[in-house]
């Protein structure tokens, strides 16, 4: 009997309420609602703050808000936050600038299998059409087959088969172990796998290439691939190039991780203490004893499955 996961999604952001919030629409028109919506603040300013506590009333799912301190791109540290975080069994993650259709969470649950992690895929808006979408507020979610082919043809996207749905289940496992693609913009994982190997590691910082050193921490441990094409696309607004001056660093650590037999992030979930860290609070207020009590139950729990497998 197949297990339906409880799920938690993990939205990175950072400075882009107006992207933000067209997610956040997007997921509360899905077919199948998340259990509950994580954002993952890499350092915003109030902008973000108000954003979200004006959704969280409106919205018809559990909306969190876990924030860092702006000292750089840290996405990994600040996804590992939101990780203890959640409650869900299952965590997706999600980038704030990153748009799902309204069968996206059902079509992860459907993929969600022990054993696998599900590898989704994107399209890509250009800029002049991103801009009329944010400014706008076009319910792109919504948009037809027959609409997508339209932009596509106007160039306003670079491709139109990722928005197609087929049943590839004899193709989802035929590449359990290719490493390569798999980005965290549209990443699905049991929750106790992603603990088992320490989550991110942190010590990417800045662009590049921390996903794939989840992704071959995670094959290694023998938590293989699931390819999510064809019923799980999302729609990546434009934004200009991340500053990549870090890329030579990160992918030197890549390259390190290869050729080693490490299953374990050098700096990741673990390192992280949520009742000491000045840096972390609500969108609303400082965590109460019942978010610190809730965190530390998943943060015991954890502690106690790396234990386990130690």
């Amino acid at each position: 009997m197949k297990i339906i996961p409880t799920l938690s999604i993990i939205l990175t952001t950072y400075n882009r309420p107006d992207a933000l919030c067209l997610v956040l629409l997007a997921l509360a028109a899905q077919t199948r609602l998340p259990d509950e919506t994580i954002v993952a603040d890499d350092g915003s300013n109030e902008k973000t703050r108000k954003l979200i506590e004006q959704l969280r009333i409106q919205l018809n799912y559990p909306l969190k808000h876990v924030w860092q301190k702006n000292r750089g791109f840290r996405a990994a540290k600040i996804r590992n936050t939101a990780a203890l975080a959640a409650q869900g069994d299952y965590l997706v993650f999600l980038d704030g600038d990153c748009v799902p259709f309204p069968d996206f969470i059902d079509q992860h649950r459907q993929l969600a299998e022990t054993g696998w992690f599900v590898s989704g895929h994107r399209v890509l808006l250009n800029e002049a059409f991103t801009k009329k979408v944010l400014d706008q507020s076009l319910s792109i979610y919504h948009y037809t087959n027959i609409q997508w082919l339209r932009h596509y043809f106007l160039r306003r996207t670079n491709r139109l088969f990722p928005l197609l749905r087929f049943n590839l289940k004899a193709y989802r496992k035929s590449h359990p172990k290719r490493w390569h693609g798999a980005k965290s913009c549209n990443f699905g994982i049991w929750k106790k796998d992603f603990y088992s190997v320490n989550g991110f590691d942190e010590s990417f910082i800045g662009w590049g290439y921390e996903d794939s050193d989840l992704v071959i921490r995670l094959i290694r441990s023998g938590i293989f691939r699931k390819s999510g094409k064809f019923a799980i696309p999302v729609v990546h607004l434009w934004h200009a190039q991340n500053n990549r001056h870090q890329e030579k660093t990160n992918l030197q650590l890549l390259q390190e991780v290869e050729k080693s037999s490490r299953l374990h992030a050098k700096i990741g979930i673990d390192s992280i203490d949520l009742f000491r860290n000045s840096e972390m609070e609500s969108s609303s207020r400082r965590t109460t004893g019942e978010d610190r009590s809730l965190l530390r139950v998943n943060k015991d729990r954890s502690q106690a499955f790396n234990n386990e497998i130690d």
